[in-house]
């Protein structure tokens, strides 16, 4: 109903618009006013001059004829109700009045949905999420926030939304309630500290970097709170500390991943050198060539001694995640399912310091069906 009220008010006033100028009269020009007062001048001197006798009755009666008919004349050019402009005047007001309406109607009986009912905006915050935007999900979820301002969850959800959308205040704000309801864990206080970064122009200040080491404390293998941290050192000229920070964290990163491109990156601005990535050895075409002269047999035990080689490479330096994951694989493919999962308890160990990458471990083992 709202609509086609609103429809009706907005038709009205171009109308009225429309309207307004051809509802003017077309004022009468000087000129023709002008003559018509002279002539009826000349008629009153006429009768005059012929009461004193001044004028023959002949002469003023042939006077009065021709100088009535040029009032008339005149008289005629000031008659709009039978000029032709008055009727496309006429013309176009009942267009407006009645055609332009009609066909907007019937354009929209068509086109648009006049069946569809009014849907007010608690409505469309209660409609399925799976038919929302984005942007009614946030107002579902920053409406629901402001009648429960203790949902821990529901800050930990919009935060990341807002740090997206450049909304950097009220990300640090939304990861802030959700440390202080939920409980303080490394991710948590590595966003905080990021969030407050942001909001401070990319400066790492005081509290952001008192909580990228909170997150440190918690997990030493926390990359974002270890890159900032090195950021941190960079902004106080410490360029040689940013290097070293950021060049340990890229050891500890998976190879041709975008963290690590990233912190290559970061270390060249920095004008360190940053480390190459060391090529994942493979056979030679010597090698390959006599493994394709060797038996079945012989085959089996060449790759059961590269296998052992990696195993008691990893069990005494240890190394990156890569390696242990290529160990639990290769046994799992060898069939020799128990040193699988002894290679994937070793790999646990070593890799405690980083809940992530041991997260990374467990999908595989799943995978693999090595569990129980």
């Amino acid at each position: 109903m709202v609509l086609w009220i609103l429809i009706a008010v907005l038709t009205g006033i171009a109308a009225f618009a429309a309207l307004w100028p051809l509802a003017r009269r077309t004022p009468v020009l000087p000129a023709v006013q002008s003559d018509v007062a002279i002539y009826k001048d000349q008629l009153a001197e006429i009768e005059r001059d012929r009461a004193r006798n001044l004028l023959p009755p002949e002469e003023a009666d042939a006077a009065r004829i021709e100088v009535s008919r040029r009032l008339i004349g005149a008289a005629s050019r000031d008659t709009p109700e039978l000029a032709p402009s008055t009727l496309r005047r006429r013309a176009a007001a009942l267009a407006v009045l009645l055609v332009v309406p009609a066909v907007a109607l019937g354009l929209y009986g068509r086109l648009g949905s006049p069946k569809l009912p009014d849907q007010p905006l608690q409505a469309r915050l209660d409609a399925p999420a799976e038919n929302a935007s984005l942007e009614h999900l946030v107002v579902q979820v920053e409406t629901h926030l402001a009648r429960n301002p203790d949902d821990g969850r529901g800050w930990e959800v919009i935060a990341p939304i807002y740090l997206k959308a450049g909304r950097f205040a009220q990300a640090r704000q939304a990861y802030a309630n959700a440390l202080r309801l939920l409980g303080s864990t490394s991710e948590r206080e590595a966003s905080v500290g990021e969030a407050a970064t942001a909001a401070a122009d990319g400066i790492v200040t005081a509290d952001a970097r008192a909580a990228f080491e909170r997150a440190v404390s918690k997990d030493p293998a926390n990359a974002k709170a270890r890159y900032f941290l090195g950021r941190a050192k960079e902004q106080d000229g410490d360029k040689a500390g940013a290097i070293s920070d950021w060049g340990k964290l890229l050891a500890a990163q998976q190879t041709g991943t975008p963290v690590a491109a990233f912190l290559r990156r970061e270390i060249a601005r920095l004008g360190g050198p940053a480390p190459t990535e060391a090529p994942e050895r493979g056979p030679n075409a010597e090698e390959v060539a006599a493994a394709g002269k060797m038996t079945p047999q012989d085959r089996a035990a060449m790759i059961e001694g590269m296998v052992a080689g990696l195993a008691s490479r990893l069990k005494d330096g240890g190394g990156p995640l890569d390696d242990w994951l290529k160990l639990v694989r290769a046994y799992s493919v060898l069939g020799q399912k128990d040193k699988a999962i002894a290679a994937a308890a070793d790999a646990r160990k070593a890799l405690a310091a980083s809940p992530d990458q041991v997260r990374t471990l467990d999908d595989l083992v799943k995978s693999l069906g090595l569990e129980g």
